[in-house]
């Protein structure tokens, strides 16, 4: 099941791209940025209020409540300079770099969450940034 969410997260992580180009020609990309979090927010909220988890926030430790601000904290500064590049820069090429993540995602578990890293890993994040390259050329 997670492989269903994962291609359908991709799915819509390219057309977030390809909206926000359109969405964001004319407007400053911390307004925009501003407002996709809006969206967000509201349809997070939303989700929580529908499925009914939200009385598991009583339960959240110090720890779960800092790492997640933390981790929204870094997205938020990701989606600010995501959406500054692909205003200034082809979409193609943003989203390229930007797919990069994958590469420092395997390299900061291995370092923080001490996952093991095998010659497959290796080998793809290999292809992953040589092919960023070849895109971003």
């Amino acid at each position: 099941m997670w492989l269903i969410f994962a291609l359908l997260s991709s799915i819509f992580a390219a057309l977030t791209s390809i909206l926000a180009k359109v969405g964001i020609n004319g407007v400053d990309s911390t307004l925009a940025t501003a407002i996709r979090t809006i969206v967000v927010l509201v349809a997070s909220w939303a989700m929580v209020l529908v499925t009914g988890c939200g009385h598991g926030i009583h339960g959240l430790s110090t720890k779960s409540w800092l790492f997640l601000i933390l981790s929204g904290l870094a997205t938020g500064v990701s989606w600010l300079c995501y959406y500054k590049a692909l205003q200034i820069g082809e979409v193609a090429k943003v989203a390229s770099v930007d797919k990069l993540s994958i590469v420092f995602t395997i390299i900061f578990a291995c370092i923080f969450l001490h996952e093991s890293l095998t010659w497959k890993s290796v080998l793809g994040m290999l292809l992953i940034a040589s092919g960023t390259i070849l895109m971003v050329l």
